[in-house]
């Protein structure tokens, strides 16, 4: 069989199109953009960078060295904890195409780093990068206790499935006002339930929510 070409190899990459585990840059010019990036993917699933490739497929080309010193450095100085990320150059179409490959981290929540200095987490779901809720850390929070958590079936317990049998699915927002729990409270329960494969998220029209799992 006929090795592939580097041309060969991201025309492969390219017809996948952009999706949980791959997005396309055209070129990088803002490293808390690409750290928001990184964050999602390593929040997720890991997942692939093509730095010269617009969103519509077309190669570019990289324009600069530039650019893979600040995906070094959005990964190392605007992701908390830093990002496990490696790259690989291609010609293709006599185009430089880096192919930057991100991990996924062991270490959950990754943070980025926004134009303020707040530490925002991200999921990757489908081709976006999706700001993660409170609950996503708070899931994060309890599957990084070493000792784990015994669940225990309270009233607290029993009215959120009561509430879930009234209704197919329920926002953070209207939970808390069913239930009347604290916030900080409701979000503890949840990704309890969550962690337990008792409750799902589910994500629709830019909105979390949650439901029993079938």
């Amino acid at each position: 069989m006929k090795p592939l070409t580097d041309t060969d190899y991201i025309h492969a990459l390219i017809a996948e199109g952009e999706h949980q585990q791959q997005d396309f840059k055209f070129e990088i010019s803002d490293v808390r953009k690409i750290a928001k990036t990184l964050s999602a993917f390593a929040n997720t699933d890991g997942g692939r960078l093509l730095i010269g490739v617009k969103d519509n497929g077309k190669i570019a080309g990289v324009r600069s060295a530039e650019e893979q010193y600040m995906i070094e450095e959005a990964a190392q100085l605007y992701c908390v904890p830093p990002v496990n990320c490696h790259w690989q150059t291609f010609l293709a179409e006599g185009r430089t195409v880096l192919v930057v490959t991100v991990d996924e981290s062991a270490s959950k929540p990754v943070y980025a780093k926004d134009e303020n200095g707040r530490r925002l987490a991200y999921l990757r779901i489908a081709d976006e990068n999706i700001l993660a809720t409170p609950v996503h850390l708070r899931i994060w929070q309890q599957n990084g206790n070493p000792r784990g958590e015994l669940i225990e079936f309270t009233e607290r317990e029993q009215l959120l499935l009561r509430l879930f049998a009234e209704h197919d699915r329920l926002s953070f927002n209207r939970y808390c006002r069913l239930s009347r729990l604290p916030r900080r409270s409701a979000e503890h329960l949840l990704a309890k339930l969550v962690r337990y494969g008792i409750v799902e998220l589910l994500f629709e029209g830019h909105k979390f929510y949650f439901r029993l799992k079938s």
